[in-house]
């Protein structure tokens, strides 16, 4: 399942009985899977705008929804919807260094 502005839905997904769920940038990471039952795996959920920033602003949200995932299996490292169009090759290859490099924290 996917679909962007849908914070408001995420309980009635889950009745639909997805494996996976993909979470757009509007619902933190941890609150979304929580409210999704850490039994099925979460894809998601950097802000695509993100993107157009400084360096240091990617790898800094990167960061964050690494950290907010905890580590728990079953996260798909994904934007929170597509790639906007000018968004620079370079940041792009930071962005798959960060999250390739990131070393999670043990899930307590």
């Amino acid at each position: 399942h996917f679909g962007t502005g849908t914070a408001a839905l995420l309980e009635s997904i889950v009745k639909t009985g997805p494996d996976i769920v993909s979470l757009d940038w509007r619902v933190p990471l941890d609150e979304g899977w929580r409210r999704l039952g850490f039994e099925r795996g979460v894809q998601g959920n950097l802000e695509p705008a993100v993107l157009l920033g400084p360096s240091a602003l990617v790898v800094a949200r990167a960061r964050d929804v690494l950290r907010r995932a905890a580590g728990r299996p079953g996260h798909i490292f994904n934007l929170g919807h597509g790639v906007l169009p000018e968004t620079s090759v370079q940041n792009l290859q930071l962005l798959v260094e960060t999250v390739h490099s990131w070393v999670p924290a043990r899930v307590a």
